[in-house]
């Protein structure tokens, strides 16, 4: 019920634009100290991704606006082995400086499927991650103890930084198929369950838990794999977000203290009054309702 209310609200929020869905990725070599630095790492996969975003936004080589986006954090596969990256619903476009108008890309004609190249996302999104985790450990903030601990020798973690820089980070930008709802309903998944849902858990036998999960390397072939009862349980454990911790966050004119700025950008898309209907039209639905919604029941 919590997601299905989120999933109405967001559908509320979106304006009659182009949307694109980005993903950021941070490379496997970081997850040893993700270990010890959960909140750290991912405070600064959240700071490196939406600054690289609204950075291109504001460039007048490509737009020159303000843009707003929602980035939800995902720290796992399918096989529940670990994965940390962002997924970001991005609009097409910008408000203006003056917030008189809404700005399309550059490099595109009105509402074509166009944000900026993923080459120079990937490119400045590297940058800025590495540059913040190496003040963080200029400032001795990170934990290094356990199999990480040989980062402690400064010239340790200049070969990880150079090991960093010398990857190629997978990043995307998108237009999302289907459009912004199917992007919306795909995210939902995440925002309110847990690591693995039980419709792809098959079976535990003889000290192994079996389970479905898809091979992103094979067109997303679902496959059948099996791991020991305490690997299966520490896999999921691990991804247990910090207590208290925001896995969904808001920027730019989608951020809550920006709300003026979004109701500019409905009004000059036409979007307002639509909006108005939508709302006034979903009156508050009690928990019996819902239930009937959801279930059929």
């Amino acid at each position: 019920m919590a997601k299905e209310k989120w999933l109405l609200n967001r559908k509320k929020e979106l304006l009659p634009v182009s949307y694109f869905h980005a993903v950021l990725t941070i490379p496997d070599l970081l997850n040893p100290l993700i270990r010890y630095n959960e909140k750290t790492i991912y405070d600064i996969l959240f700071k490196a991704g939406s600054e690289t975003l609204l950075t291109l936004g504001r460039d007048p080589k490509h737009l020159g606006a303000d843009i707003g986006f929602m980035a939800i954090l995902h720290t796992w596969g399918s096989n529940m082995i670990d994965h940390p990256h962002l997924h970001c619903v991005v609009p097409c476009g910008g408000l203006s400086d003056d917030e008189m108008e809404w700005l399309w890309p550059k490099k595109s004609k009105r509402k074509k499927k166009f944000f900026v190249h993923v080459n120079i996302i990937s490119n400045l999104f590297k940058k800025k991650f590495i540059s913040y985790l190496n003040q963080t450990y200029q400032k001795s903030e990170l934990k290094l103890e356990g199999n990480v601990a040989y980062l402690q020798d400064p010239a340790e973690f200049n070969k990880l930084k150079n090991q960093l820089y010398a990857k190629k980070w997978v990043t995307f930008c998108k237009p999302p198929f289907g459009g912004p709802e199917q992007v919306l309903e795909y995210l939902s998944r995440y925002t309110h369950r847990v690591a693995i849902s039980n419709h792809r858990l098959i079976k535990v036998e003889n000290g192994r838990v079996y389970f479905k999960w898809k091979n992103n390397r094979k067109d997303l072939k679902l496959q059948e794999s099996s791991l020991e009862v305490f690997e299966f349980i520490r896999r999921f454990l691990l991804r247990v977000l910090p207590k208290g911790y925001f896995k969904i966050r808001y920027y730019g004119i989608l951020a809550s203290r920006n709300r003026h700025k979004l109701w500019t950008v409905q009004e000059i898309l036409g979007a307002a009054q639509r909006m108005e209907v939508e709302q006034s039209e979903e009156s508050e639905k009690s928990v019996e309702e819902w239930f009937l919604e959801l279930t059929g029941i």
